[in-house]
């Protein structure tokens, strides 16, 4: 499981400023109408210019077909696929079952769920559907709700709403999303205490292109706030 993830990196320098930084996951976004949508092109120049290297490549996933997403998880050698839309827990199922990744072993799925004033209660019950339909998630993702946006709006996640997480969503990890900066980072990981952070538009220097200090200081105060709290 990853620690710190660089969401929505669009080219190959961006790539290399998270591994440089000490981010130990990356996102590669596959939604078409997202400004950090990647091109096979550039996936294809980013797996080359990290071949050999340990970060782990994610693939976020908006209501695609599976068979494209297998196809990506080939093409770009994904360690895990974001599925950040509107999902069902049988598609979810699915996915962990390998069906959706061409039977790839190791994949792991990570499901999204937008808090959109239901809370982790609403959460816990998408993951009981999820398990009822034959598989769990590796981990969820807590990004804010905007009507009609599947991520990287900026918006802040209500953290006072996460603290005791583990009441709701037992022992599957939560990855912290929306509106961290590097400013607010550690305070969010304080209250908080999630597995992992994930940031995408609040390290850019504009949407789809990141600033390479910004990831630097994004990274190390994650790092350093996620070892303070005993959580490395």
């Amino acid at each position: 499981m990853f620690r710190v993830k660089i969401c929505g990196i669009t080219n190959v320098e961006d790539a290399l400023a998270a591994v440089e930084a000490g981010a130990d996951a990356i996102g590669l976004n596959f939604y078409e109408r997202s400004p950090r949508f990647l091109a096979t092109p550039v996936l294809d120049r980013i797996t080359s210019a990290l071949a050999g290297n340990a970060v782990q490549k994610v693939g976020v996933f908006v209501n695609r077909p599976s068979d494209l997403i297998a196809a990506a998880v080939l093409a770009g050698g994904l360690a895990a696929i974001q599925l950040h839309g509107d999902e069902t827990p049988s598609d979810v199922a699915a996915a962990v079952q390998g069906r959706w990744s061409g039977s790839h072993a190791g994949v792991a799925v990570i499901r999204v769920r937008r808090l959109d004033g239901h809370g982790l209660e609403a959460v816990a019950e998408d993951l009981a559907a999820c398990r009822a339909a034959g598989g769990c998630p590796a981990a969820v993702l807590v990004d804010s709700y905007r009507r009609g946006a599947y991520g990287g709006t900026g918006t802040p996640v209500p953290w006072g709403e996460l603290a005791g997480y583990g009441r709701w969503l037992g022992d599957i990890p939560l990855v912290l999303a929306g509106g961290l900066t590097p400013d607010n980072v550690a305070e969010a990981i304080r209250m908080v205490r999630p597995a992992a952070v994930d940031v995408a538009s609040g390290v850019e220097a504009e949407p789809g292109k990141k600033d390479p200090f910004m990831v630097r200081d994004f990274v190390a105060a994650a790092r350093n706030e996620l070892a303070e709290q005993g959580l490395l």
